[in-house]
């Protein structure tokens, strides 16, 4: 097959399928995750992204790359968490035109109780409606192209 022949029926079915699904969850997720916590599903990542990380700090370009944000959204939303106490941004010492961002007490306080809610959310709205048998290989599948998107 090259890159031009059409997609079979079956490929037809699975790639308008999947961009319903890439379109759909986010909002899904990010209103159930709102309504419960008053966190966005973004902010959510923000957090969570820096809770994992060495020392729970990132540079701010680290940080847009982890959570594919643009640097111009990265930075609206580390503001808006700082602005609410759960991250706090600072210069990069080792680059003064860079910044850092770090998770509070606060901002590990409030992941910690969006985290059930979030987990339920991702089991109602996904892992619940998957054949358990096919996971490893949807795993191993889906890996594979995110390694080649990255």
């Amino acid at each position: 097959m090259t890159a031009e022949d059409p997609l079979t029926p079956q490929e037809e079915r699975f790639w308008r399928a999947l961009m319903r699904v890439i379109v759909a969850l986010p909002r899904s997720l990010d209103d159930d995750l709102l309504r419960a916590t008053g966190l966005t599903l973004t902010e959510y990542v923000v957090l969570m992204s820096l809770s994992e990380a060495e020392n729970q700090e990132l540079r701010m370009t680290d940080l847009a790359s982890a959570t594919a944000l643009s640097a111009s959204r990265i930075t609206r939303v580390v503001d808006a968490l700082q602005s609410r106490g759960q991250v706090v941004k600072r210069r990069y010492e080792g680059d003064a035109r860079g910044n850092v961002a770090t998770i509070t007490p606060e901002g590990l306080k409030r992941l910690q109780a969006a985290y059930p809610i979030h987990l339920a959310s991702a089991r109602k709205r996904v892992m619940d409606h998957l054949d358990g048998r096919s996971l490893p290989a949807m795993v191993r599948q889906f890996e594979a192209l995110v390694e080649k998107l990255d």
